[in-house]
């Protein structure tokens, strides 16, 4: 958010980091970070200035996340988080995905005439609220790799909670796109729409009832929101939703057994090799990890079937490139993924099933959508025989990413949600977080009769999700790291990322910034405008691809370790109103103009 608006004069404290600049890529040594946001940023350097690691950072930077950009994530959502031990060269993840209660069955999305609910009816409900998973995730990275207490590392958030800060134009914006379903909930309406009005550009934001959720997480740690306060208040709100007036919205199931019963994951990431450097990212329930290393393989195979280099290609040719592995990964993310039994992980992210699946590119003609899925069976021939496919299914909307790397050479990458901006909706009465709603990430019936469909509701089943934080080492050692918010198109923004980097021998920055596509196997490949209405659209246009514009795919992070005195961090330079990257030791010389 920019920091730049000028607050009207109210009383109390003055806001947090109202006069913090934004820089779209800073270097230097001493660790680095990037978010969305300045405030976030800062309280990540602080972090790692008083001599707090990665994982340090990211927890600090998360909380303070959950109160500057509250539509995103909070105490209330989940998510995932991937981190690198410089002592051990191991790269582990949590899995902080929320969770289907136990009562849930594969038709709870189904109306008594057998057709599925509606999804915005769905989406504004406790139906829609899965147990939260963040709290305890923040616990066990603190415990697991940090040097600092969870006590000393939410803080900060809690102080930029109690003094508030400065509001700008995106987020008066969301609010504005939000204010009809806020205002059907009368502790959602009081803190963003004041006297019945969306919230205003440079008015001080204050969230004292979210200071308490933060003070009562620093002292009780996970257990009160598993056990104690948090966790009842999330189940009375989910089960029986406080709303205005004449307004009515579907219950949801949650109990406290459900929240005992949460934990956090360890697990162990995705893996592949690209062009020399090892790709590690999120396993299931996330669908990220496996997908962007299946698109990079497949870019790999399509040079060999071409005799291209895709560091040679035309912007249009990339971007043909780019929609045709990006679709298929898709197909096959669809009919895999999800949190079942026996996803063929290792054989998806292979190389071998990616020459395979290359024998549908054709570099002059667009594949026909939708794409159909391969045999991931570890048998691979020159060309697949099957010809099914499945529609897409149910996307996840938006969540945030952040991403820390310190002296040492610890990093993470930590992406986390409540799902649709705004989540369910509902704000939990005396606590200030809004809840998740996250099990629309479930298909509500399966997409495709008579294909098997991984990602329909079950009893503490974890919605499938596309989130995709990614770190890239090089000789054993973080050479990059990638996340970015935006639903599906995480998968695609993350991708795009590394590849410009990997493939097109980008700086982190640039490839960055650079504009973006989408093709995630549906009717149409989706195009940021510079794209859209210029050579390359009429390029794809001509190949026989459907296009359309949007105004924006993504909104990244992500570093680039030269080596360990040498950083570069990168974040939106003008997505969403642009990001923040930090480093510790600036080298300012680099940013000065020369005489």
């Amino acid at each position: 958010m920019s920091r730049g608006a000028t607050a009207v004069p109210e009383a109390g404290p003055p806001p947090v980091g109202h006069d913090l600049p934004k820089m779209p890529v800073m270097r230097g040594g001493g660790g680095a970070v990037a978010s969305v946001d300045p405030i976030v940023s800062q309280i990540g350097i602080d972090i790692l200035d008083s001599g707090g690691n990665a994982a340090d950072a990211a927890i600090g930077m998360a909380a303070a996340v959950g109160v500057v950009e509250p539509y995103t994530s909070g105490l209330g959502g989940g998510g995932f988080f991937v981190h690198y031990d410089a002592t051990s060269g191991e790269v582990e993840t949590i899995d902080g995905r929320e969770t289907a209660p136990g009562s849930f069955h594969d038709k709870v999305f189904v109306g008594a005439d057998g057709a599925a609910m509606d999804f915005d009816t769905v989406v504004n409900s406790g139906l829609s609220v899965g147990v939260p998973g963040t709290p305890a995730t923040w616990e066990m990275a603190a415990d697991r790799y940090g040097t600092k207490s969870l006590n000393t590392l939410l803080k900060p958030a809690e102080m930029v909670a109690r003094k508030g800060f400065v509001v700008d134009q995106p987020f008066h914006e969301a609010t504005v796109d939000n204010a009809d379903r806020f205002a059907k909930f009368p502790d959602t309406a009081k803190i963003y729409l004041p006297g019945g009005e969306p919230i205003k550009t440079g008015a001080i934001l204050r969230n004292p009832d979210l200071a308490t959720s933060y003070r009562l997480m620093r002292t009780h740690g996970a257990d009160a929101m598993q056990r104690g306060d948090l966790g009842k208040a999330v189940v009375k709100t989910a089960r029986n939703p406080r709303t205005a007036p004449g307004v009515s919205v579907p219950r949801g199931q949650m109990t406290m057994a459900d929240m005992r019963s949460y934990k956090a994951l360890v697990k162990e990431p995705t893996h592949s090799e690209h062009r020399g450097l090892d790709v590690y990212g999120m396993p299931t329930p996330s669908s990220g990890g496996i997908a962007v290393s299946e698109i990079l393989n497949l870019l790999e195979s399509y040079e060999e079937r071409t005799g291209k280099q895709t560091e040679d290609l035309s912007e249009g040719e990339w971007a043909h490139w780019f929609a045709e592995a990006s679709a298929t990964a898709f197909a096959d993310r669809n009919r895999y993924v999800g949190d079942v039994p026996g996803v063929p992980a290792k054989e998806l992210v292979s190389q071998g099933f990616a020459d395979e699946r290359s024998c549908l590119f054709d570099a002059g003609k667009a594949m026909t959508r939708p794409v159909p899925f391969g045999s991931p069976d570890g048998s691979y021939e020159d060309c697949q025989t099957s010809g099914e496919t499945t529609q897409v299914g149910a996307q996840d909307q938006h969540t945030t990413s952040l991403t820390a790397v310190d002296k040492d050479g610890n990093a993470v990458t930590y992406t986390l949600t409540i799902e649709q901006y705004g989540g369910s909706g509902m704000v939990v009465p005396g606590y200030g977080f809004l809840l998740n709603n996250e099990l629309t990430d479930f298909n509500f019936t399966p997409v495709t009769q008579g294909v098997p469909d991984p990602n329909l509701p079950g009893p503490g089943k974890r919605p499938r999700s596309s989130m995709a934080p990614t770190i890239v080492l090089k000789d054993g050692n973080p050479w990059m790291t990638a996340g970015s918010p935006g639903g599906a198109t995480i998968i695609t923004t993350v991708a795009q990322l590394v590849a410009g980097v990997t493939d097109r021998g980008m700086p982190i920055g640039d490839s960055l910034a650079a504009p973006r596509i989408s093709s995630r196997n549906g009717s149409s490949t989706e195009l940021e405008p510079s794209l859209a209405d210029g050579t390359v659209g009429e390029y794809l246009e001509s190949l026989g691809h459907t296009t359309r514009k949007v105004d924006r795919l993504g909104n990244a992070t992500g570093i680039r370790v030269h080596d360990r005195r040498d950083h570069e961090a990168a974040a939106e330079p003008t997505r969403a109103g642009g990001g923040s990257a930090m480093v510790v030791d600036p080298d300012w010389w680099r940013y000065l103009s020369k005489p």
